[in-house]
């Protein structure tokens, strides 16, 4: 028999560690909705015509493009933004500015390694509809104060301009090898860009022109009215390009101190995405805050320590067989206060074997009903942190997880 195990690049997700990602996912949809933007889902699967021509040769070598049993081109979404860009086209009437997020998993034939994924989580924001400066600082602004809330103290909020870049160089592939600097050297740039045939002054010419880049009126204003917002950490950075050739303005990515890990925001302005899919001409811009990078950095320098391994507040365990009565009656009298319980099910476990299941699952309180306490009309409860019990009255149990 061959190995149990999951896809290369795929994960499952285990209750502990869903216990980061859904108080994330939490953190982010307060954030989002605090700035008014409303959630969409969108299929996993889409037409390859859809998916194909948008994003640049580099990222059309990583999606997965197939037939489906009917015959028809197909696709793993690769990011939320042609998508949305598809919803624009097909639901004109939508309010405009339309703001939108969304919480979804793509899919991209990474060659996996730390924090790199076949399977990622993406949370997108995105403003459509609108040219306002004001749009672009309100997602510089979301950034900040989601990452701010995440418990992130040390960030980084890169920002360029893709018109910026456009006056040094209109050569997408040119701009898709300065997208690797901050991995790899300028040297091993330079080479790059040789063998792409441009000439010694050609190279020469582009690293000139970045390094005496400065912000344009236009970002130099969305970078004023983002610190207005709220946004902190916010740096110019003109070797900043984002891989996908859709970018038409202002483009972002947010960097870690540590760990080193790469970006886990990025996005930008894509005003002409919308309307090369057949819709209207509508400007956009968002960005993508990566849930999975997210949360590896949150494990990694342990921002919640004290974060609780389950959502359960309390095992209502069974004393004996004669005593299964008083302990569903008090389950559903928790859960009826809103008080997450679990009854445990097998009314011939004995109890130290609850106790340890509760140990087991991070519960922190047991409730016991046992011959006294049914006779006093009481529940004993156990703090299973410190080992302290005591006796309460159902209602003052009920008072105590209040």
């Amino acid at each position: 028999m061959s190995t149990i195990q999951t896809l290369k690049g795929f994960r499952d997700f285990l209750p502990e560690t869903m216990a980061v990602r859904s108080r994330v996912i939490n953190i982010l949809k307060t954030v989002f909705e605090k700035y008014g933007f409303s959630e969409l889902q969108t299929p996993t699967l889409e037409y390859a015509e859809v998916l194909t021509g948008k994003y640049g040769q580099e990222a059309e070598k990583l999606m997965y493009l197939f037939q489906d049993p009917g015959g028809r081109k197909v696709g793993l979404k690769y990011d939320m933004t042609v998508p949305l860009a598809r919803v624009m086209a097909q639901y004109p009437d939508l309010p405009k500015p339309f703001k939108r997020y969304q919480i979804q998993p793509a899919f991209r034939a990474e060659n996996t390694q730390k924090s790199r994924y076949r399977e990622l989580y993406q949370c997108d924001v995105d403003t459509v509809g609108t040219l306002s400066p004001l749009a672009d600082a309100e997602i510089l602004a979301i950034i900040s104060d989601a990452l701010t809330g995440l418990g992130f103290k040390e960030f980084k909020i890169r920002v360029n301009s893709r018109q910026i870049l456009f006056g040094i160089t209109k050569d997408l592939s040119v701009l898709q090898s300065i997208d690797k600097l901050d991995k790899k050297s300028a040297n091993e740039v330079k080479q790059e860009l040789s063998q792409k045939g441009l000439s010694p002054d050609e190279i020469q010419n582009i690293f000139a022109g970045l390094d005496s880049a400065k912000p344009d009126p236009n970002l130099t204003q969305i970078m004023d009215i983002a610190e207005k917002l709220g946004a902190r950490n916010i740096e110019f950075d003109p070797r900043l390009v984002r891989g996908l050739d859709y970018y038409t303005g202002v483009i972002f990515e947010t960097m870690v101190t540590e760990p080193k890990i790469g970006s886990i925001t990025g996005g930008g302005r894509y005003d002409n995405l919308i309307k090369s899919l057949g819709g209207p001409d509508l400007p956009a811009v968002g960005t993508t805050l990566g849930l999975d990078r997210i949360c590896d950095v949150i494990e990694e320098l342990t921002l919640w320590p004290d974060l609780p391994k389950s959502a359960t507040k309390i095992l209502v365990t069974i004393f004996s067989q004669d005593l299964y009565s008083p302990a569903l009656i008090l389950s559903s009298s928790l859960r009826d206060a809103g008080i997450n319980t679990e009854l445990y099910p097998d009314a011939s476990a004995k109890l130290d074997k609850q106790l340890k299941y509760a140990n087991a699952k991070g519960i922190p309180y047991v409730a016991i009903i046992g011959p006294e306490e049914a006779a006093q009309n009481e529940v004993k409860v156990k703090n299973m942190a410190t080992g302290e019990q005591k006796c309460l009255p159902e209602q003052e149990l009920i008072s105590f997880f209040s």
